[in-house]
């Protein structure tokens, strides 16, 4: 074998190796560059006779075209390698869904998604939400709502009470109504507004907790009267159970703070567990109501031979336990995202009573 073929057989052998680009290029250089093995040779054709020149300079340049055109083909095959390894290292399934962002995973709480849809259907009556603090003193929370001092109605309401302040008695409020004592202090009727937040009683089994949510409406003007409070009952409940009527049922009951006080059971129908509204044989006992009680508008201010009006107060966690088939209260606090995930709605599905609270 001579020099060339055995130059040509080595370079297109290493050529066909080379692992990768820069291996490919070190070839090149060994074989081409200016002090590579094929340029070394065409440095003799000079030194050659004529005659030799024309036959050795043929083989030569044969031998370099030979390798550049290994070398462009090994080029071409590596970039194709490439590009196989990094298509199936970069695959995207289109069968599969693409995964949610972070906004999407993220979950409203019922709790959260129910106080938004009362808020929808009373802003649409015309109520103002009114918020309170936590802390109440024993005068809001108790005395100006017709609790008086030793009365047997505060023994109703299992309190968390705190050590006094400035001699001014201090708990965790057991009921938003506080906040309808300070709405009717700070303001002239007419008043429309509901009362949604935390309260707090001393109390814990499936369906109590020591912290709950409640929301109260409250209306105070001139002529209001229990045909109102009817109507508006109706239309919260026909809205909220996403029904397109419900029948009421009012029951003589006892409330500090209103007079006459009633209990009022909604229509249902009670089947496999499940619990249908609009519908049915079955009464179930929903909310407590009544007209506010005169001592409680003199003790906020207000001639209760000028004004009268109605109250009425509901549990928030209740109301999203009957709508959305939750069982036991505590698991509302358990911070499981489990379950919050199975019973929490997506942040950006708002509800709407046109299109429906709960779509």
């Amino acid at each position: 074998m001579t020099d060339i073929a055995r130059l040509e057989e080595d370079t297109l052998r290493q050529i066909n190796e080379a692992a990768d680009e820069p291996a490919l290029e070190a070839v090149r250089v060994a074989a081409l560059g200016k002090k590579g093995a094929i340029s070394a040779l065409l440095a003799t054709l000079g030194k050659m006779a004529p005659e030799d020149r024309k036959t050795e300079g043929a083989k030569i340049n044969a031998l370099k075209d030979k390798a550049t055109e290994a070398l462009a083909a090994r080029r071409v095959a590596l970039a194709e390698a490439a590009l196989e390894a990094r298509l199936k290292a970069e695959t995207l399934d289109v069968t599969l869904p693409a995964a949610a962002s972070p906004l999407e995973r993220g979950r409203i709480h019922p709790i959260s998604q129910v106080m938004d849809e009362l808020a929808i259907i009373f802003a649409d009556m015309g109520f103002a939400v009114a918020e309170g603090p936590d802390i109440e003193s024993d005068d809001y929370n108790f005395t100006r709502l017709n609790f008086p001092e030793g009365h047997p109605a505060r023994e109703m309401q299992d309190t968390f009470f705190l050590a006094p302040e400035a001699g001014e008695k201090k708990l965790l409020r057991t009921h938003t109504s506080p906040v309808q004592v300070r709405t009717m202090l700070a303001q002239k009727p007419p008043i429309r507004v509901i009362c949604p937040g935390r309260v707090y009683r001393c109390d814990f089994d499936q369906t109590h907790t020591p912290m709950f949510h409640q929301i109260e409406g409250l209306v105070i003007d001139q002529s209001t009267h229990l045909g109102h409070l009817k109507w508006v009952l109706e239309e919260f409940l026909k809205s909220f159970f996403e029904v397109k009527g419900v029948k009421l049922r009012f029951r003589p009951s006892f409330f500090p703070f209103t007079e006459p006080s009633m209990e009022v059971d909604v229509q249902c129908r009670r089947q496999g567990g499940e619990i249908r509204f609009g519908e049915g044989e079955d009464w179930m006992e929903i909310l407590g109501c009544g007209m506010v009680h005169p001592n409680v508008l003199r003790n906020c201010g207000h001639d209760p031979d000028v004004y009268q009006g109605f109250a009425f107060g509901v549990g928030i966690d209740r109301l999203a336990m009957l709508k959305y088939g939750m069982s036991d209260l505590r698991a509302f606090f358990d911070a499981d995202t489990r379950w919050l995930e199975h019973y929490g709605f997506r942040p950006l599905d708002f509800p709407t009573l046109a299109g429906g609270l709960s779509s």
